[in-house]
């Protein structure tokens, strides 16, 4: 298992991790199969979309804004109520597979730790799945 470190800068945003993330599958030698991306935190997430415009990060960031605003009559004492409940639609994992040492994805696709409740360090396990 290797971990990934990230700084968020924002309380709400997508940071791009598919460099790290294929750093951590060069340092455990996965060849051939699949790996499992994980974000150990209740108000983040890990999301697979494009990386080319960062637009397409910002959109989501502010969609999910509007789907789910920060401050509603939530029962959560602790302020962050949105946050947990947009890291859930995302998600805390994902499955990527490999061949000959790399990750696999599409083109435009890149891996992005979700933000909802930063700025913060945060990590993000990856390993063989």
């Amino acid at each position: 298992m290797e971990t990934v470190s990230v700084e968020s800068k924002q309380r709400e945003e997508l940071v791009e991790i598919t460099r790290q993330v294929k750093m951590a599958v060069r340092n455990l030698q996965i060849r051939n199969g699949s790996i499992i991306v994980y974000v150990p935190h209740t108000t983040a997430g890990v999301v697979i979309n494009e990386s080319a415009d960062p637009s397409v990060g910002k959109d989501i960031v502010n969609f999910l804004g509007k789907m789910v605003p920060q401050n509603s009559n939530y029962l959560h004492a602790e302020g962050n109520s949105d946050a947990h409940i947009k890291a859930s639609l995302l998600g805390n994992s994902q499955i990527i597979p490999v061949s000959e040492g790399e990750i696999l994805l599409g083109t435009w696709q890149g891996i992005f730790f979700a933000e909802f409740d930063g700025p913060r360090s945060r990590k993000v396990l990856v390993g063989e799945s």
